[in-house]
């Protein structure tokens, strides 16, 4: 069984994830190509399209949010992310009892575990049929019938129980902060029903944008669990690899692995990048001492940055100003590198603004 090592998982990472080079493509087709690409910040999705393609423009995912070919929805790790409609009909039921499990946390429960769910589901699917509404409505007329300690939460549990979108204009560019989502049944708003559930399917699409991968690191980019029966289906159609501690890796047979010393530039990624949250273990792309540093504040989303390929520290938008906040020395080079895809950063963040470039002292 081959050997691979901590670095070529990492360049194989980067190439696949359209991050050792940009390449030109649709917008639509590199969504599809990641799968999912992580939108709780409306915006966050522009820069990862951004960072991975030579020409892109945040007119491009306007369009197709606006055109419905995009869904802005709550997917895989029972997270907001955006996928093709196309594929949402496929991914949305093949991880929905990880997203219907939800209730079972205290902030759903508390609010209806004294409800009938059936009940709920059918009441907020007559609520949402042929319209759009927003959470504040939903839950204002949900709470007349249902009698709730804590109704605001009560559109949020529905879109536990059925399947909802976001209606477009919540996820196109715009203000980076408290932007209203109104919500619409996903079937209505596709025109079209929702496929049947597809674990083998997503296992594949996942590898051959984040794989070599353990079973583990698929179900914690999916927020699925008992995936080791479908993988188990799938192994004589896999490559089998062993990671540097032993651990076996699925790929799919005929995917290249990059050179483990392939040049990669200084990529700057959004909070919740998928490259940086699609593995159990991530020490692919982050080490260990780096993910704890910002294990407080990571729920919270922390944009960070790529040097030889892994995070060297983060980046945050303050106003007008981008700061880069290194967490290891920089040598003269990799500080003039970083500098410069900084000020190639500035304007998509600030279109038509200007701005300037702090990097402090590591």
């Amino acid at each position: 069984m081959t050997e691979i090592s901590l670095r070529q998982l990492n360049r194989t990472l980067l190439t696949r994830q359209m991050l050792a080079e940009r390449v030109t493509m649709p917008a639509a087709d590199l969504i599809s190509h990641l799968v999912a690409v992580q939108g709780q910040e409306a915006n966050w999705p522009f820069i990862g399209l951004w960072t991975r393609l030579t020409d892109f423009r945040t007119a491009e995912l306007d369009s197709l949010l606006r055109d419905r070919t995009v869904v802005r929805a709550t997917m895989i790790r029972r997270t907001v992310h955006l996928a093709t409609a196309d594929d949402y009909r496929w991914l949305y039921p093949t991880i929905r009892p990880a997203v219907e499990s939800m209730l079972q946390v205290a902030y759903y429960r508390e609010a209806v575990e004294h409800l009938d769910h059936a009940e709920l589901r059918t009441a907020g699917r007559n609520l949402l049929t042929g319209r759009t509404l927003t959470r504040t409505e939903i839950s204002k007329t949900l709470a007349e019938q249902f009698p709730s300690p804590y109704p605001e939460r009560l559109s949020s549990a529905l879109g536990l129980l059925t399947p909802v979108v976001h209606y477009e204009e919540a996820g196109v560019w715009g203000a980076w902060r408290n932007r209203r989502v109104s919500i619409a049944l996903a079937e209505e708003f596709l025109g079209a029903p929702l496929a049947a559930p597809a674990p083998e399917t997503m296992i594949l699409r996942y590898l051959a944008a984040f794989g070599p991968a353990t079973v583990a690191d698929v179900q914690s980019w999916s927020g699925t669990t008992k995936l080791a029966e479908v993988m188990a289906r799938l192994r004589p159609r896999l490559r089998v690899l062993r990671d540097e501690s032993g651990r076996e890796l699925y790929d799919l047979p005929d995917t290249p692995l990059a050179d483990p010393d392939l040049p990669v530039p200084v990529r700057f990624l959004p909070a919740f990048d998928n490259a940086l949250l699609g593995h159990k273990d991530r020490r692919r792309v982050i080490g260990d001492a780096d993910r704890t540093r910002i294990a407080k504040i990571a729920s919270g989303g922390v944009p960070m940055y790529l040097v030889d390929g892994f995070v060297h520290g983060r980046w945050d938008l303050d106003g007008e100003t981008l700061r880069v906040t290194p967490w290891h020395p920089l040598t003269r080079a990799a500080e003039a590198a970083v500098y410069a895809a900084a000020q190639e950063l500035l304007p998509a963040l600030l279109p038509g603004g200007t701005g300037d470039i702090r990097v402090t002292p590591a």
